[in-house]
């Protein structure tokens, strides 16, 4: 059994108490009353009108891989130091038994940066998490084509999402499944460097892919971007941003990290 697969086993075991009626009508009306998301896409985009390399920083605890990366680390000091130094969207990880978050964290996140675009990270596999989402202050939700190998569930995950006024992350790890995201006319495609299944990285691969996403998609860059020469070969094979984690989270000074990959040029994709 692979990491990706435990991950899975529990993330069902969660959506089967997310079902109960009271909970899910609850997560319903929440989301039904949430206000207007601000736009990933949108927000991107803004940061490439100076051919910028759009920077999302992640709020990440720890990982399956490395471990405790900072167990301590305060969600709304942390989120603030982001926003500062230039991060052009937020991505906040929920996962608790894996990654050491919670939903509360998307909560803060929320009320530290209410100007700035939030991924809820997660592994979604069901409607009720995409509402769930919302109703915490997600602007959009990530969608892990490797977590939801059914074509028709993944394209009802992303019309949801979309039907919700929410943008949709879709990240692929291969060609295969770049090809599936292409066909449901994904508008932002995440590359992840790492192998869900033995967690190894290769940037090597991400520029490959990268290469085959049309310029009128976005493209992100996942996993593996340690420093900013890392950006800069990001930037120059056409990515239109980064997701980076570890390195802000480990990082002493977290608002002039994040300067400093913002301050990365992009080469635009045809």
């Amino acid at each position: 059994m692979t990491v990706l697969d435990e991950i899975l086993a529990t993330k069902r075991d969660e959506v089967t108490v997310l079902h109960q009626p009271k909970t899910r009508s609850s997560i319903t009306a929440a989301a039904l009353a949430a206000p207007p998301a601000l736009g990933l896409a949108a927000r991107i985009r803004e940061k490439r009108v100076d051919g910028r390399l759009g920077v999302i920083a992640e709020f990440k605890r720890r990982s399956p891989s490395r471990g405790d990366l900072a167990p301590d680390l305060d969600v709304a000091t942390t989120i603030e130091k982001y926003v500062t130094g230039g991060a052009a969207a937020l991505s906040v990880l929920t996962d608790a038994p894996f990654f050491g978050g919670t939903a509360a964290d998307l909560q803060s996140a929320r009320v530290a940066a209410p100007a700035t675009p939030i991924i809820r990270k997660d592994f979604i596999i069901d409607p009720v998490q995409v509402y769930e989402s919302v109703g915490l202050g997600a602007d959009a939700v990530l969608l892990i084509v490797a977590a939801i190998p059914d074509n028709e569930l993944l394209a009802d995950l992303l019309a949801l999402t979309e039907e919700l006024g929410r943008d949709a992350l879709v990240e692929v790890h291969s060609e295969i499944e770049l090809e599936r995201a292409l066909q449901l006319e994904a508008a932002i495609i995440g590359v992840n460097a790492r192998d869900l299944g033995t967690f190894s990285e290769d940037l090597k691969g991400s520029e490959i892919l990268v290469s085959r996403i049309p310029g009128a998609v976005l493209a992100i860059a996942e996993s593996a971007i340690k420093t900013v020469d890392d950006a800069i070969r990001m930037g120059e094979s056409g990515f239109d941003a980064i997701l980076v984690g570890e390195t802000f989270a480990r990082a002493s000074d977290p608002s002039a990290t994040v300067a400093s990959f913002a301050s990365v040029m992009v080469k635009p994709r045809s």
